[in-house]
């Protein structure tokens, strides 16, 4: 994915009155109202592209533009329109609005999975179990597979991931010395030392991030929340929740954090000047480094995500997206036709060609994909560590089904923390509040 669609998943702000699931699951806004599950066998689908039709497709991912040129190439009698409705919170305004008017809903559309939840507990989105998902088991690796599902049922296709890893500038490590870490301890160790080498370095930049925080307590073991339908549990007092923010507070406090909102200008500047050393982000990152940081051709490496423990093996995912077919959609049997080229089959290696980090395991063991030389990261064989933490990510973890909400309002509340007196820790008591007033306010039951 594009630097700007991470950018929406990581810092977005979404209208709460336009993003909300109305109802809960109610039968407005393309409830299910007791229509027959969609659903088809692998012969009715063939028969569908063998006829041919039309189908729309709204999704910002820039690597879908070949996917559907080859598609289009193999079934001629197909026309699928690629239609970039917005990125991210923009696109699922649209989408709302278009389920609420109850036309102009596309037959596909890219949901990020922190999103998704929030689509499927509202019924907007089609069970993809009648088209035999079942037999895709394995074939995507376990954290966004765990994504596209809520409450057992599956709700899209992955069509990347984004497991953590480390990346840092190679170059300003050797020039102070210093190590590269491989524990929390170490890192913040290593965070002392840069910045008292050089006052203008930093071992990287937060001014408050609900995507980036959420994944670093999901790493941690920090289970915040509990969803079961309409009942949902919201509790940041959990172990792994203050085992990060003890060691993040520590990076707050001694002022060993660049003040520098990610990807501004300014965050661009110092990933290419050296005075920001490291980011700890999604697997999706060489693209945009090699694109938007091209003064650091050479520079940069990725080693394994700093662990908790000495030898451990645990990393979280950050980022990601799938495709969902909407209810109201149409031409159902083309639509699942192409979400499973795009991310099962030939499009899925087109994708992975192409840039985008696969959530695929046969992509992701494939000698040509593992082996692949980045002259960027000095000729490191990247994909290596980044496919390795792909089988690495921690199960259990769950998405509020508000959670586009919950992320606009993390700046108001647990972002403080860096502007302010506030603990981290309190700051997330904030948030936690704010979530379960609005969850009770939209008629979820929440604790």
């Amino acid at each position: 994915m594009t630097a700007i669609s991470r950018r929406s998943l990581l810092f977005g702000a979404a209208s709460a009155a336009a993003l909300l699931v109305a109802g809960c699951g109610s039968d407005d806004n393309g409830g299910d109202g007791g229509a027959k599950p969609a659903g088809a066998s692998d012969a009715d689908i063939q028969a569908a592209l063998d006829a041919g039709g039309s189908i729309t497709v709204w999704a910002w991912e820039p690597t879908l533009k070949q996917v559907v040129a080859d598609f289009q190439t193999k079934y001629p009698k197909v026309k699928v329109t690629l239609t970039n409705a917005g990125t991210g919170d923009k696109q699922y305004t649209a989408l709302q609005n278009a389920m609420k008017a109850g036309s102009g809903v596309p037959d596909l559309a890219q949901v990020e999975y922190y999103a998704l939840p929030q689509f499927a507990l509202g019924k907007q989105l089609d069970d993809l179990g009648g088209y035999g998902s079942a037999k895709l088991d394995g074939t995507f690796t376990p954290g966004p597979w765990g994504a596209v599902h809520s409450g057992g049922t599956l709700y899209g296709l992955p069509m990347d991931s984004g497991p953590m890893a480390l990346f840092y500038n190679k170059d300003v490590f050797d020039k102070h010395g210093v190590a590269v870490p491989t524990t929390w301890d170490q890192y913040y160790e290593a965070a002392q030392k840069l910045h008292s080498a050089d006052p203008k370095v930093y071992i990287t930049s937060d001014t408050g991030d609900a995507g980036f925080t959420t994944s670093m307590i999901w790493q941690a073991g920090g289970r915040p929340y509990k969803v079961d339908g309409t009942n949902v549990g919201v509790d940041f007092s959990d172990a792994g929740t203050k085992k990060f923010t003890t060691m993040w507070q520590k990076l707050i406090d001694g002022k060993l954090l660049a003040p520098v909102n990610g990807w501004s200008d300014g965050w661009y500047k110092g990933l290419g000047d050296g005075t920001l050393a490291t980011l700890v982000i999604g697997a999706w990152m060489p693209a945009n480094l090699e694109s938007g940081v091209k003064d650091a051709n050479g520079k940069w490496r990725v080693a394994p995500m700093p662990q908790w423990e000495a030898g451990g093996k645990v990393v979280a995912e950050n980022g990601g997206s799938s495709l969902a077919m909407p209810k109201l959609g149409g031409n159902k049997n083309l639509a699942y036709a192409f979400m499973k080229y795009a991310t099962v089959d030939a499009g899925a290696q087109s994708r992975a060609d192409n840039g985008a980090f696969p959530a695929t395991t046969a992509q992701l063991s494939a000698a040509a994909f593992r082996d692949k030389e980045f002259p960027y990261f000095g000729g490191q064989k990247v994909n290596q560590v980044l496919a390795d933490a792909a089988g690495q990510v921690a199960s259990g973890w769950s998405y509020l089904p508000f959670q586009v909400y919950a992320n606009s309002v993390f700046n108001d509340t647990a972002g403080k923390a860096y502007i302010s007196g506030t603990t981290l820790q309190d700051g997330l008591k904030a948030w936690q509040d704010a979530s379960v007033k609005y969850g009770q306010e939209q008629g979820f039951t929440v604790k």
